[in-house]
C-alpha cells in the first residue's frame, strides 16, 4: 500500500456560523496528483486553508506525514517545512521591493534565522539551482512586481523547489494565465513533480487539465460529493450533479500532457 502523505477525517469548517466544509474525509497517497473541483462558493479554498492550519476547524482530524495538526492549527517545524503552498494571489508581490532572488531565498528555510540575502553559499547555490530548473535564472535581479503572470508563476515554483518538499498545495495556481502560459506552467509542474516526488493537491476550474494530468479528483460542494479517477468523477452525470444540469465546461486548447 502506498504511503499516505495527507489524511483528512470528518473535517468541518464554519464561516459566520455556517458549515461551508462539512464532514469531509479523503486521503492523498505519496506522489499522487489530486484535483479539488467544484462550483464557486463550494468551500475549496476554505478547505485548503483549514488543512494548512490557516483557518480554524470546528471538527475533524488532519494528519500530514503521520503527524496530527494541532488544536490551534500548528504543525511541528520539521513537518511544516515539508509543505509548499501557492495561493491564488500573493499579497507580498505588490507590497515589498523584493527581487526574484530574495523571494526564492525565503523558501530555502522560512523558519530559520536571518534574511535570504544574508545566507551563506549553500543558500545562494540552492536559489540559483531552483531558478535554473524553472527557467527563471535570467529574472534573478528583477523585482517580483515587474514580472508577467507566467514569469511570476515560474518563480513561485522556484520558491517551492528551492528545498525538498513532500506536499505541494496549489489554489488556482493557473488563474489569470492565457492558454500557452497555462500549458507551460502545467508542463513544468509535471516535470518537477516527477523529479521531486511531490504529492500535489490543486484546486482547479480547468477540467481539461484535470482530466489530462491528475490521478484523483475530489468533487466538493460543501460536502465531498464524489471522488475517484478523472473518468469516474468528471463524467457528464457527476458534473451535472456537482455544478447543476446547465453546466457547460469551458474547453482550453492544450497540447496533450502525459500523466
Amino acid at each position: 500500500m502506498a504511503e499516505l502523505v495527507l489524511e483528512v477525517q470528518g473535517l468541518r469548517v464554519h464561516r459566520d456560523g455556517v458549515a461551508v466544509v462539512d464532514d469531509v474525509s479523503f486521503r492523498l497517497a505519496a506522489e499522487s496528483d489530486t484535483a479539488l473541483v467544484g462550483p464557486n462558493g463550494a468551500g475549496k479554498s476554505t478547505l485548503v486553508a483549514a488543512l494548512l492550519g490557516l483557518l480554524p476547524r470546528q471538527a475533524g482530524v488532519v494528519h500530514l506525514l503521520g503527524q496530527p495538526l494541532g488544536p490551534q492549527g500548528q504543525w511541528p517545524r520539521a513537518i511544516r517545512s515539508q509543505v509548499a503552498y501557492l495561493p491564488q494571489t500573493l499579497a507580498v508581490r505588490g507590497r515589498f521591493p523584493l527581487t526574484v532572488r530574495d523571494f526564492v531565498g525565503f523558501g530555502f528555510d522560512p523558519a530559520g534565522p536571518g534574511l535570504p540575502w544574508r545566507g551563506g553559499r549553500r543558500r545562494r547555490q540552492a536559489v540559483d539551482r531552483a531558478l535554473e530548473r524553472t527557467e527563471s535564472l535570467a529574472l534573478a535581479q528583477r523585482l517580483i512586481s515587474e514580472l508577467s503572470g507566467g514569469q511570476w508563476k515560474r518563480v513561485q515554483l522556484a520558491f517551492c523547489v528551492v528545498r525538498p518538499r513532500r506536499l505541494l498545495v496549489l489554489d488556482e495556481a493557473q488563474a489569470g494565465l492565457d492558454a500557452p502560459a497555462s500549458e507551460q506552467f502545467q508542463q513544468l509542474l509535471l516535470e518537477l513533480r516527477r523529479q521531486e516526488g511531490w504529492t500535489v493537491l490543486q484546486v482547479s476550474h480547468d477540467l481539461d487539465m484535470v482530466r489530462r494530468s491528475c490521478d484523483q479528483v475530489l468533487c466538493l460542494n460543501r460536502q465531498l460529493r464524489c471522488s475517484g479517477s478523472p473518468d469516474h468523477a468528471l463524467s457528464p452525470q457527476r458534473l451535472a450533479e456537482l455544478y447543476g444540469p446547465g453546466f457547460v465546461p469551458y474547453h482550453h486548447h492544450h497540447q496533450p500532457t502525459p500523466r
